[in-house]
């Protein structure tokens, strides 16, 4: 008489592929949280460039006496980079967190033996695009506040 217990080779191999599937999850949730961290970075990009733009525009009109006063366009400026600085901290921020999330989980499911979990989970590149994005940021703005540096 077969014991109940036993599993057929054919449950075997179903519940491999469901393992595979769900290690495979694991990675495509990891490149979406990828993709997100991009869209804040080309948003972010998009606001730290306009607005240290309009700030040098409206510099070189003053310096060049095509203006008198050029105060509430370059507060506007800096105000638009600040806020895409202030965007990419976030969005680092929620990036992080979700990833180590994300990272425990595995971890947990790995341990109880649902998923193989033998692909490696690598630093992103977004990240790091991210953080470099994040250091020139901080430099335009501190440029054109205290206004030191090549473009002081």
């Amino acid at each position: 008489m077969e014991n109940i217990t036993s599993k057929s080779s054919s449950d075997l191999i179903s519940v491999e592929l469901s393992s595979r599937r769900t290690g495979m999850s694991f990675q495509r949730t990891r490149m979406s949280a990828d993709r997100t961290l991009m869209s804040v970075i080309r948003t972010s990009l998009s606001l730290i460039s306009f607005g240290f733009t309009i700030f040098q525009v409206f510099e070189k009109m003053r310096d060049h006496d095509v203006i008198t006063h050029a105060g509430a366009a370059r507060n506007f400026g800096v105000t638009l980079v600040a806020l895409g600085i202030v965007m990419l901290i976030g969005g680092i921020i929620y990036h992080l967190q979700f990833m180590f999330h994300l990272r425990e989980e595995r971890k947990a499911m790995a341990a109880e033996g649902l998923i193989h979990a033998q692909s490696q989970f690598p630093v992103s590149l977004t990240l790091l695009t991210a953080i470099i994005l994040l250091l020139i940021g901080i430099f335009a703005i501190v440029s054109m506040v205290f206004r030191v540096g090549p473009f002081g």
